[in-house]
């Protein structure tokens, strides 16, 4: 069985996010989604709240791909949580050219503390390069539409969350 793990804070999880999650699918048998518990972020949505966006917005595709998607919290380094889950490789997505330069020293020191386990790096597809989690609570805290960079669901969330 081929795994592969896909980490980031998903605060919240954006459609530039699922492009990703749907593409991986087509690359794995089972997908870990590894939501990091990245305190120094000082995440909007608290861990909870994000692995359930995380496993509300997967069901689909996993039901669609049959690859199992399962959401997996973790504070430990990235190639740990990878050998902790089996995962035989790392999906990353990319932007832009500014993340290829950060992701491309990551790999680099991923292949030093393990070199069994490979990165994959997918872009998102163009109608989503520019959706950035960061952005999008900006967005949704200044009272801004976001409902064409996240689901429904999470649409509500930032609504809900910002509405007092």
């Amino acid at each position: 069985m081929r795994t592969g793990l896909y980490p980031g804070t998903f605060d919240p999880i954006t459609k530039g996010h699922i492009d990703i999650i749907k593409r991986a699918c087509t690359l794995v048998d089972r997908l870990v989604i590894g939501v990091a518990i990245n305190r120094d972020k000082g995440p909007l949505f608290d861990l909870e709240e994000r692995v359930g966006m995380v496993e509300a917005e997967c069901a689909f595709w996993s039901d669609r791909t049959g690859t199992e998607i399962v959401a997996h919290p973790f504070e430990n380094l990235l190639i740990d949580c990878a050998r902790d889950v089996g995962a035989q490789m790392i999906v990353r997505g990319l932007r832009a050219v500014a993340d290829f330069e950060y992701e491309y020293q990551m790999v680099g020191m991923n292949r030093l503390l393990d070199d069994q386990i490979e990165t994959v790096f997918l872009m998102a597809e163009a109608q989503h390069q520019a959706i950035a989690s960061k952005l999008v609570k900006e967005i949704a805290r200044l009272g801004g539409d976001v409902s064409s960079f996240v689901t429904p669901p999470v649409d509500a969330a930032l609504r809900a969350r910002f509405s007092g």
